[in-house]
């Protein structure tokens, strides 16, 4: 069982290898960022997901966000969505299952070896604040049940306007 990471902490530092060659760190980058984790290749769900997220991603420049999307796929797999699935943001790979337990995600095993060839980590999406500190974090045990892109932008958009805090700290 995994710890579930909490909001307001400090986002785990998972170090993982991008498609465009370059190393990646999970945790704060002195900026906002929005990490996505997608299944992989076999889920169509992730695919029209990713899609919606290249539709709105103009919304998140303009909030001066860095979008970064990352899956267990192994590089290949990686490459392919990137290629196939027409996505223009930086795309992480190789994520473990140690590692998908430390973001505190939900992982599930293949249904058959159709669908896929290894453990695979269910949507989670954190919005992490310039501090490093998670700001919103969504985790999903579902393929079909992940955050709003467009709403969760505009939220974006009040908290740093209005310095709205982190919610849902009280333990």
């Amino acid at each position: 069982m995994s710890e579930k990471p909490q909001a307001g902490g400090a986002m785990p530092a998972i170090t993982l290898k991008t498609l465009a060659g370059d190393e990646i760190t999970t945790g704060g980058s002195g900026a906002w960022r929005l990490l996505v984790v997608y299944r992989g290749k076999h889920c169509p769900l992730c695919k029209t997901y990713l899609a919606r997220l290249e539709e709105v991603k103009g919304l998140y420049d303009e909030l001066e966000t860095e979008i970064l999307l990352v899956s267990g796929d192994p590089k290949e797999k990686a490459a392919f969505c990137q290629q196939e699935w027409g996505i223009n943001l930086p795309v992480a790979y190789g994520l473990s299952v140690e590692q998908m337990r430390t973001l505190g995600l939900y992982v599930s095993e293949p249904r058959s070896p159709q669908e896929t060839d290894r453990p695979f980590a269910e949507p989670g999406v954190f919005l992490i604040n310039p501090e490093g500190n998670i700001q919103v974090v969504d985790i999903s045990n579902a393929p079909f049940a992940r955050p709003d892109l467009e709403a969760l932008s505009k939220g974006l958009a009040f908290v740093q306007k209005n310095g709205y805090p982190v919610r849902g700290t009280l333990a």
